[in-house]
């Protein structure tokens, strides 16, 4: 894993002491992905900042990685991530002629650009985002992984670009001001994963499987990747062999580390089978699997339209069942609401959420793991590739003419079951009319509709399938990647993702919906691909999402930061608030799950103007 940053400017020197500086403050920033090693490198006009996480080689995997021949640099390199072929590739690369000092995947994938060019991103298999400085051609490489595991941010500056894993990193660049504008401000709020927007003025996100080049006649992108539509000729039974056989190989690529791994596990399908699978590996010590959960969450839950049962009971099966050394980290109600840990989930992302507990409890979580683990496995992609989320196989939701999850919260709230994330009930009523966000998320809707190709005639149903399937993979699982790595990374924890393998994810993408329903239920591919590794209840268990707090008591606090932020005049969020709405939602009777995510927005709201300084530009 790791963080990166740098800049290149061709007019001016970056080998000054000035400049130094500014890498070494931007690179700082990045400590808790890389809490292990600094590395920086400096050239006339390019300055690359590194922070690392050992995972894989430890003594020789240190970053940046140059490549020099008679005492010329050839090309620099810094990354973040994994290559999981790395192995393969670097077999390879020595039948071409190459020879290598280190034994990681770093120095491979250096020698794979020198070997291909900026074709060699179409060779790796992994997740990654990294930055290569040419000094030959002297010109500036940033490559993103497929699916868009791993962030990468850039900044144009006119004489240049400034690049980083996360926004603080450029942010702490003095030619980079912490401004947001409308556009940004309706990003930031409507749920629709924009590919390449980063809510920030003049800051862009590197789109999943693209080449960003920025050289002196200027900065363009390219695609290397995208979903394609192709005819699905296997049978069913081929096909869950396929995946099944598939599965097995992704595991084998991304058990491999240098340092201590485990699986996060929930007891759902998803989870399960990554560790069921990692379970299995010969000649490995016994594997460690963590759960989350929250005190008093037995007596607390209640079912409702997305929750249906606790997890512990069935996290515990399926540890039983395969013999892993399972912990359930539990989290209480006063460390949710710390103010401090809200601050830390905040700065993980440079942005608010608006998600409260969803965000702070994976941080608690991922904090706990680190403790015992360096790697851990997710089952984060299997909703979204096989079809798993209920609004998948509601007409309602999944033919509405919209993003199925914006649907899905709707049909949420109606039930009566709270408002929304991301609920803009207590901002002013000016401020949402002018920022319109039905009509942003339509217009970012036909955009993304545009883009989902169809492998000629097919039915009504499938046709609509394919294209909930393409949304929920370039636009809602990006937002949950994005929140994975963020929280894990401040932590300095590796989470890795199987089933964001681009070649499952292209093949399972190509399979037609009869077949990801073939059982009558979701994910059945899935589902009979390890039907012979799971016990019953787990393999019949419903789809259950990542728990929230139930506790009376977050509510509560939530009211108490609310009311006391309502009489701080000095707070930065009273320029935007609807000072009615706040009076109302705190006044005696109201049912706290009514304002619970309008709740948090507000404070999260607050503590990022105030921390960031940002800079509202709505007119």
């Amino acid at each position: 894993m790791c963080g990166i940053t740098g800049w290149v400017d061709h007019e001016q020197d970056l080998t000054t002491p000035a400049a130094r500086a500014a890498l070494t403050t931007m690179t700082a920033t990045l400590a808790g992905r890389g809490p292990d090693a600094e590395g920086l490198w400096t050239g006339p006009h390019a300055a690359l900042g590194h922070r690392r996480l050992v995972v894989i080689d430890p003594p020789g995997g240190g970053q940046p990685k140059s490549a020099t021949e008679n005492g010329r640099t050839l090309a620099v390199l810094v990354h973040s991530g994994e290559v999981y072929n790395y192995r393969e590739l670097r077999y390879e690369l020595q039948g071409r002629g190459h020879r290598f000092e280190s034994a990681g995947d770093t120095e491979v994938v250096l020698r794979a650009y020198l070997e291909w060019g900026p074709a060699f991103a179409t060779r790796l298999n992994g997740m990654y985002a990294l930055a290569v400085w040419d000094a030959r051609s002297e010109r500036l490489l940033l490559v993103r992984d497929r699916l868009g595991v791993k962030p990468l941010y850039y900044h144009p500056t006119g004489t240049g670009v400034l690049f980083a894993s996360e926004p603080k990193a450029l942010l702490a660049h003095p030619a980079v001001d912490a401004a947001v504008g409308t556009d940004g401000l309706r990003e930031l709020l409507s749920l629709t994963g924009t590919p390449g927007h980063a809510v920030y003025s003049g800051m862009r996100e590197v789109r999943p499987g693209h080449v960003l080049t920025a050289g002196r006649q200027g900065i363009s992108e390219s695609r290397y990747w995208q979903l394609r539509a192709h005819e699905h000729t296997d049978d069913l039974k081929t096909t869950v062999s396929t995946v099944r056989g598939m599965l097995e190989t992704v595991l084998a690529r991304q058990t491999v580390a240098d340092v201590p791994l485990c699986s996060l596990l929930s007891g759902g399908l998803d989870s399960s089978a990554i560790t069921a699978l990692a379970a299995r590996r010969p000649g490995r010590a016994r594997l460690r699997s963590f759960s989350v959960a929250f005190d008093h969450h037995e007596r607390d839950f209640t079912p409702d339209l997305m929750h249906v049962e606790s997890d512990r009971p069935y996290a515990r099966a399926l540890a039983g069942h395969v013999g892993t050394d399972h912990t359930d980290i539990a989290l209480a109600t006063p460390g949710l609401m710390n103010q401090a840990n809200r601050r830390a989930a905040l700065h993980a992302r440079d942005l608010p959420s608006g998600l409260g507990d969803f965000d702070i409890s994976a941080l608690l979580l991922f904090r706990a793991v680190r403790a015992h683990a360096t790697v851990a496995l997710s089952g984060e992609g299997a909703d979204e590739l096989f079809g798993g989320y209920f609004w998948f196989h509601d007409p309602r939701t999944a033919r509405a003419d919209t993003f199925p999850w914006l649907a899905a919260m709707d049909v949420y709230t109606q039930a009566g079951l709270g408002d929304a994330p991301l609920s803009t009930r207590l901002l002013d009523p000016a401020l949402v009319g002018a920022l319109d966000l039905p009509a942003y998320r339509r217009d970012r809707y036909r955009q993304a509709l545009a883009g989902v190709a169809h492998p000629g005639r097919t039915d009504a149903l499938e046709h609509r399938m394919r294209e909930v399937g393409h949304l929920h993979l370039t636009r809602f699982l990006p937002l949950l990647l994005d929140r994975k790595d963020r929280m894990s990374m401040a932590t300095g924890l590796e989470v890795r993702v199987p089933f964001c393998d681009h070649e499952l994810v292209q093949y399972v993408f190509g399979a037609p919906w009869s077949m990801k329903t073939s059982d009558g239920r979701e994910k059945s591919l899935l589902r009979a691909a390890v039907a012979d590794l799971l016990p019953e209840a787990v393999l019949r268990r419903p789809k259950n999402p990542y728990p929230t707090v139930r506790d009376p008591r977050y509510t509560r606090a939530l009211r108490t930061a609310l009311t006391e932020l309502a009489h701080d005049r000095a707070a930065p969020v009273h320029t935007v608030l609807d000072r009615a709405a706040v009076r109302r939602a705190l006044a005696p009777g109201t049912d706290a799950k009514d304002m619970r995510y309008a709740a948090e927005l507000v404070l999260d709201l607050n503590t990022w103007l105030t921390d960031y300084r940002v800079r509202l530009d709505l007119s």
